[in-house]
């Protein structure tokens, strides 16, 4: 399983459009948090008068939502196009093993890609006046919020690339499936048709615990949820692996 892991991020960091990925993530970020203007975006630091790098937690998921499925498009698509995942299936390894290596090295190379954001809180830590003006507390209670929705958006990418050998459509698939997990259910919550049911359903979408992990806060039931759904689609990956033998 171990050797699977770090094949899986070897090939992604060993082809060019695993850090074209990254830096576009990157450079979107950076953008959109140091030079656009607050009039067209809301999210300048330097214009904001704000020791606080809250714009980088409301632009990420949504450029995670494009980068993440361009890193796992690739992970079950490409050995099946290949008919490499005959041989896979082969090994003294079970399905359970094959779809976690392949998650845990899509989750590392999201963790890979969010590292150099540090940068951005150093820099807005230096720049608080007095140095050090910011809520870290907070600051870091985003960050493991970001962390666990970049772990679902994997979930739901690899579970996408399973089920077809087109990355193209796997990529299609994984944006589309992320999405309807991340604002899907809010917009069904917000249009009212469940009564008062509408905040349950708008509890069964990411962004709703994602938020709330955001405010600094730890709640079990924001960690019960992502772990939640993180198995519940690593689990529907190894059903369609298992359907081969069908």
């Amino acid at each position: 399983m171990f050797t699977l892991f770090v094949k899986e991020i070897r090939s992604f960091l060993s082809s060019l459009i695993g850090y074209i990925a990254i830096g576009v993530f990157l450079s979107v970020i950076g953008i959109f948090m140091w030079l656009v203007p607050n009039e067209s975006s809301g999210a300048n630091v330097l214009e904001s008068g704000f020791a606080n790098i809250d714009p980088l937690f409301i632009i990420a998921p949504w450029v995670y939502l494009f980068l993440i499925p361009a890193i796992t498009m690739r992970t079950f698509s490409e050995e099946k196009k290949t008919g490499t995942i005959e041989l896979l299936l082969t090994r003294p390894l079970t399905e359970w093993q094959i779809v976690m290596a392949k998650y845990l090295a899509g989750f590392v190379l999201v963790l890979i890609s969010l590292l150099p954001t540090l940068i951005y809180f150093y820099s807005v830590y230096q720049l608080g006046y007095p140095k050090g003006n910011i809520d870290t507390g907070g600051m870091w209670g985003s960050y493991i919020g970001l962390l666990f929705l970049g772990a679902g958006f994997v979930s739901v990418g690899v579970f996408a690339s399973s089920i077809s050998e087109n990355q193209v459509i796997a990529f299609i698939m994984a944006l589309l499936l992320c999405f309807f997990m991340y604002v899907g259910f809010d917009l069904i919550g917000m249009a009212g048709l469940f009564g008062k049911y509408d905040a349950f359903v708008k509890g069964l979408g990411m962004n709703d615990h994602y938020i709330s992990m955001s405010r600094g806060v730890i709640d079990t039931r924001d960690l019960i949820y992502f772990v939640s759904l993180i198995v519940i689609f690593n689990l529907l990956s190894k059903l369609v692996l298992e359907s081969r033998k069908w």
